[in-house]
């Protein structure tokens, strides 16, 4: 699997920008992607020290629209935790 098919997007919210600023980078990864290929990924893709991750997983929800019932996409949300003073500008992804 390529580096940037593990790290689909950035994930830009108030919570995660309040994170951003202790050193946790939240980003939407592959649904299939292990702890340890999501640490090397963005070790590599951003030249930084990873110390911890935190995953969790989304089923998609129920949606409706009329009279057809669909479901959105499930995705995989990382929470990387980089070492003190390193950072990610988010911004230049």
């Amino acid at each position: 699997m390529n580096l940037y098919d593990i790290l689909k997007k950035p994930v830009i919210t108030e919570k995660s920008m309040k994170l951003a600023k202790e050193g946790k980078y939240t980003f939407e990864v592959a649904t299939d992607a292990n702890k340890i290929e999501i640490r090397n990924a963005v070790e590599k893709v951003f030249n930084v020290k990873v110390i911890k991750i935190n995953t969790a997983n989304y089923d998609g929800k129920r949606k409706r629209v009329g009279k057809y019932v669909g479901k959105t996409n499930a995705y995989k949300k990382a929470i990387v935790t980089l070492e003190k003073g390193q950072t990610i500008d988010i911004f230049d992804i």
